[in-house]
């Protein structure tokens, strides 16, 4: 659970970082898009939802939904991402939301034309109304951007996976729908990413909720040298704070 809450605390920060002038965004598209998106999820009998980044929520589902794991609309019209949230998985929802914070960094650094290229796929378990859980398929892809090139609307897909095997783990991958390429999102870059033993030290100790400070009385350092190991971890694992660098090094294994 305190993993979990980390996770989510890393994200939210993280959307927190974009910032819309409501005034450029044109939600008459979203009443065009709709009408479109309702159709497809009736003809091709997959779930589909609308992620809106200004808002920081989902602005539609589509009518069938949650038909796929057995609810009905009132089941989580009220409740909505939040209840689909609580049915995944608890190991699969620590993953998937490092892999999303990944994806999200990813997108962002993307050019335009990157960001209206590339879709994420991810696989995961969710509980089903006979509470059992079964194997998902969810793509994700830009709908629209804002005026200045940001993610705005995400659309995503949602289907049962025709893999069903009983295993743990999440799959994810972004996929270059143009070219064909593929980044595994579940490779472990590990062997690329080396820290140092203090650096490992002291960012256990982060992790154990130390300030600098703190950390240069335990060890017999200065503050300065606690900073700068700091900062070189940062830099290694990508991360923009120290949120993100303990739950990065958790995912490689560094902190193991």
């Amino acid at each position: 659970m305190a993993e979990q809450n980390l996770v989510d605390e890393v994200f939210f920060k993280y959307l927190l970082q974009f910032s819309y002038n409501d005034t450029d965004l044109d939600y008459s598209v979203m009443n065009k898009h709709k009408i479109v998106l309702q159709t497809l999820a009736d003809i091709g009998n997959s779930g589909i939802g609308v992620f809106d980044m200004s808002k920081r929520q989902m602005v539609f589902y589509s009518s069938n939904f949650g038909k796929l794991l057995g609810y009905n609309q009132s089941d989580y019209e009220k409740a909505g991402q939040e209840f689909f949230y609580n049915k995944i998985h608890p190991d699969d929802r620590v993953k998937l939301g490092i892999n999303g914070i990944s994806v999200m960094k990813i997108f962002h650094n993307f050019s335009i034309d990157d960001k209206l290229s590339h879709k994420s796929i991810s696989e995961y378990r969710m509980l089903n109304t006979q509470n059992k859980y079964v194997r998902l398929v969810e793509q994700y892809q830009v709908l629209e951007l804002d005026k200045t090139g940001q993610l705005w609307l995400l659309i995503n897909f949602v289907d049962l996976s025709p893999n069903q095997e009983d295993y743990d783990g999440i799959k994810s991958q972004l996929l270059n729908f143009k070219t064909g390429q593929i980044i595994l999102m579940e490779a472990s870059p590990k062997p690329q990413i080396e820290l140092t033993k203090r650096e490992t030290e002291i960012l256990k100790l982060v992790k154990d909720g130390l300030l600098s400070k703190e950390i240069s009385d335990k060890l017999a350092i200065s503050v300065h040298t606690v900073n700068t190991h700091r900062q070189r971890f940062l830099e290694k694992l990508g991360a923009n704070n120290s949120f993100e660098a303990v739950l990065f090094g958790s995912k490689f294994g560094l902190l193991n």
